[in-house]
């Protein structure tokens, strides 16, 4: 699949450190950068502005960081004003909006050529560009995994992950546990489409069951078909129908797999380093079962970084080398290290150490089929998915009507933000 996008670094780009010893020298200039807070990417970013600033003596990068729930509020306000960031962090689905605002400009031409970005990057990242312009480039990307157990399946005597949906089933029975009275006290598999699932169930499910969730624009619903409801019915079945799993079960998907009460969970790439500090925690990492039809399929998301419309002169120069730098391979691979987040440059990702590792291996590998969902707003359309469950669990509906009702509300919210 990525053949045509292999190209040697040598021939096409020069290495971060490379890059920027041969980069002109910029006399004393001081560049903002802005994250949303998250402890293993602000490390992650305090070791790649040390290694800027060592290679670029003359500019110093200033980061500051927000919590998530007031992140975009923070950015808004202060680009107009003239103030905050040169380079601001920004989810890939709030493109459109920062372009409209005017609170970003596009990447300048010269500097990240459109053609080498199609060549070296993951295909999502084209979700980046308008009108042959790129505007934002990640470090990472992220895709979802099967994350098990290991004790729990060594206990159960369960070889290995499950390689279907069908196994993934099977072996959530094996290790869902109740007490006397029949309450639940472990569960097989976590579910809550306040987490990840409701990617699972567009992005996924939907596919495997032979169906797609929307148009190729991402305008129109599509997943109100025969393939949704099949997807919608296995996924409420878990618990409905196999006993295998409990919404809300101790508040939060990823706290029970913590917990050591969960068998399965299916996460992000960015669950890696809180997973990893978790003491007596013992795991593993799948890629995401196959469905009926052999089908794989997953989903990929990303933050992005981009250079806001109030860096101007030496500013902007020196906030187009350091974009250069966070998207670099050397930047990419350090990223992975440190966050364990993917790389979004191919040949990072899918080098021989890289996608066999046993930790990052089955989200790189997931790559390769991942399909980016275009948000109008992730938070209203995820929404409209735990209200679509809640339909079918709390007030009984059958799925056909739930999962109908759940695609004439988003198809309205989609209408609304693209103007039809």
């Amino acid at each position: 699949m990525f053949s045509g996008l292999r190209t040697t670094l040598a021939a096409s780009a020069l290495s971060g450190a490379a890059l920027l010893a041969a980069a002109p020298a910029t006399a004393q200039v001081e560049i903002e950068y802005w994250q949303y807070y998250f402890g293993a990417r602000v490390t992650a970013m305090e070791q790649l502005i040390e290694n800027f600033e060592a290679a670029n003596p003359d500019i110093t990068v200033n980061m500051t960081h927000f919590p998530y729930a007031n992140y975009r509020t923070q950015v808004a306000a202060a680009i107009p004003a003239g103030e905050g960031p040169d380079v601001v962090q920004l989810f890939y689905g709030w493109l459109n909006d920062y372009v409209e605002a005017e609170l970003i400009q596009p990447l300048p031409e010269d500097a990240f050529p459109a053609a080498e970005i199609q060549a070296e990057f993951f295909p999502m990242v084209s979700a980046m560009e308008q009108d042959g312009r790129y505007w934002a480039l990640p470090t990472a990307v992220r895709s979802l995994a099967l994350f098990y157990n290991e004790r729990l399946f060594e206990a159960a005597g369960i070889d290995g992950p499950p390689e279907t949906l069908d196994e993934l089933v099977e072996i959530a029975s094996q290790l869902t546990e109740r007490d006397g009275a029949g309450n639940i006290t472990q569960v097989g598999i976590t579910t809550g489409m306040t987490g990840q699932d409701h990617h699972w169930f567009r992005e996924v499910l939907v596919r495997q069951m032979g169906g797609v969730p929307y148009s190729d624009d991402y305008q129109t619903v599509t997943y109100a078909d025969e393939a949704g409801q099949a997807a919608l019915d296995f996924y409420v079945g878990l618990e409905e129908v196999h006993g295998v799993t409990q919404g809300g079960f101790m508040d939060e998907a990823q706290a029970a797999f913590r917990a050591g009460r969960a068998g399965m969970h299916i996460d992000g790439s960015f669950r890696i380093g809180a997973l990893n500090d978790t003491r007596g925690l013992e795991w593993g990492v799948a890629e995401l079962p196959a469905g009926p039809d052999g089908t794989r399929s997953n989903y990929s998301s990303y933050w992005v970084n981009a250079i806001t419309s109030q860096a101007e002169g030496e500013r902007f120069d020196a906030a187009v080398l350091f974009m250069q730098y966070v998207t670099s391979p050397e930047a990419m691979q350090i990223w992975l290290d440190v966050v364990g987040e993917l790389p979004a440059r191919v040949e990072v990702g899918l080098t021989e150490e890289n996608a066999n590792d046993p930790v990052y291996g089955p989200f790189i590998r997931g790559l390769e089929y991942a399909n980016t969902t275009l948000f109008a707003d992730e938070s209203a359309q995820r929404q409209l998915l735990v209200e679509m469950v809640e339909r079918v669990q709390l007030l009984g509906d059958d799925t056909a009507s739930s999962i109908a009702t759940a695609a004439e509300a988003e198809q309205a919210l989609l209408d609304d933000y693209y103007g039809d």
